[in-house]
């Protein structure tokens, strides 16, 4: 018969191995895949890169609207025009608050 102190260990360890993997999950949100058409520009709010590597297996440029983030291909064109349009108007509200 299995004692109660046994049962008790491999249920925290089964408990400790879950949380863990979730853990890992929820610190590493990696798109994964590519979304298809275009966004209108007014509708993006700002942008994160996700970059390959072990965690996450495509890269992205992942734009940030009202209805939630949105993760298209950095080969696009259109997606590194948008990109460098937003860091144009950041330098800009960063050099007006500087003045």
């Amino acid at each position: 018969m299995i004692s109660i102190k046994v049962t008790v260990m491999a249920v925290t360890l089964v408990i400790l191995c879950v949380l863990s993997t979730n853990t890992q999950a929820a610190s590493f949100p990696c798109c994964r895949r590519h979304m298809f058409g275009k966004l209108r520009f007014s509708e993006i709010k700002g942008f994160s890169v996700q970059n390959d590597f072990e965690h996450c297996s495509i890269s992205a440029i992942i734009f940030h609207t009202k209805n939630g983030k949105k993760c298209f291909n950095p080969a696009l064109e259109w997606v590194m025009d948008y990109v460098r349009q937003i860091e144009y108007m950041a330098q800009k509200v960063h050099q007006n608050a500087r003045n």
